[in-house]
C-alpha cells in the first residue's frame, strides 16, 4: 500500500516542500489504512496531510547537524543499487 517513507534531513539540494508533502501523505495513508479516503473523510486526511507536512518542513528547518550534507542523486544511485541487488527493482 504505502512506499517508505525516504530521510529527508541534510540533503544537498534540500527537500522540496513535494517531498515533505509526499512523506507526510505516505504517512497518513499508512496510519489511516488506505490510500484513497473515501468522500466522507477527504476533507480530514487533506488537513492531516497538510498539518503533518507544516510540522515536518518545520523539524527539517530546525534539526542541525555537522555532517557534510548528503549528495541526492548519489543516495538514489545506492538505493537503486540496493534494490536491484535485493531483487525487488529490474528497472
Amino acid at each position: 500500500m504505502c512506499r517508505n517513507i525516504h530521510t529527508l534531513h541534510n540533503f544537498e539540494p534540500p527537500a522540496t516542500s513535494d517531498e515533505v508533502t509526499a512523506a507526510a501523505l505516505q504517512y497518513v495513508r499508512k496510519v489511516a489504512g488506505t490510500t484513497k479516503p473515501s468522500n466522507a473523510n477527504r476533507e480530514v486526511f487533506d488537513r492531516a496531510v497538510a498539518e503533518i507536512a507544516h510540522s515536518t518542513q518545520h523539524l527539517l528547518d530546525a534539526l542541525v547537524t555537522a555532517a557534510p550534507p548528503k549528495d541526492r542523486a548519489e543516495e538514489a544511485a545506492k538505493r537503486r543499487a540496493r534494490a536491484v541487488a535485493s531483487g525487488r527493482y529490474t528497472g
